[in-house]
């Protein structure tokens, strides 16, 4: 297994490296190019194990809801195995948080109310993957901001910690969010 993985860590590498493309070593550098919207990944990179949409395949997790009224102070919240954490100062006042887990889904989602509430200062939603499929060890996994349908919107700024099969990003407002690739 050891192997398989670190094939493809290579593999990886390989696509995102710029030496492993078609440049020479003496080509002249290109200019850089504006900064453009962050793709959805090519499915016909690793064929098809990957889903169109881009979010990770999960296991069902049974339903799980908490509401918490949080403050100025900040403070956090957990639904089956994730973690929303308000830092001090983001909320000017006291604010009732509902998080839910989405389930039935086939992917890791939870949905935020009051819908559209605004941080002062970013929160940070952690989410386990450890129930989802083979992409969840190999690809580096970040959060995505969806509609209801579960459409990516954006990607949150995220950390991906694959050793406890966790990612972790910066939230500024509240919707629906889901672990992605």
């Amino acid at each position: 297994m050891k192997a398989v993985r670190a094939l493809a860590v290579l593999i990886l590498v390989c696509l995102v490296a710029p030496s492993c493309g078609d440049r020479g070593p003496t080509a002249p550098a290109t200019p850089a190019a504006a900064p453009t919207p962050i793709p959805t990944p090519d499915a016909s990179l690793i064929g098809g194990l990957l889903q169109a949409t881009g979010l990770l395949s999960c296991s069902n997790l049974p339903y799980d809801s908490e509401t918490k009224t949080i403050g100025p102070e900040g403070g956090s919240m957990s639904v089956g195995p994730h973690v929303f954490v308000v830092p001090a100062g983001a909320l000017a006042a006291p604010t009732a948080i509902t998080m839910t887990l989405r389930t039935g889904l086939g992917v890791n989602a939870v949905r935020f109310q009051p819908e559209g509430l605004q941080f002062d200062r970013p929160a940070s939603l952690t989410m386990s993957y450890s129930n989802c499929n083979l992409l969840g060890k190999l690809l580096p996994k970040r959060i995505a901001y969806t509609d209801g349908n579960l459409n990516i919107l954006s990607y949150l700024l995220s950390l991906d910690n694959l050793f406890a099969r966790r990612v972790t990003g910066q939230v500024n407002h509240f919707s629906d969010y889901v672990v992605a690739w």
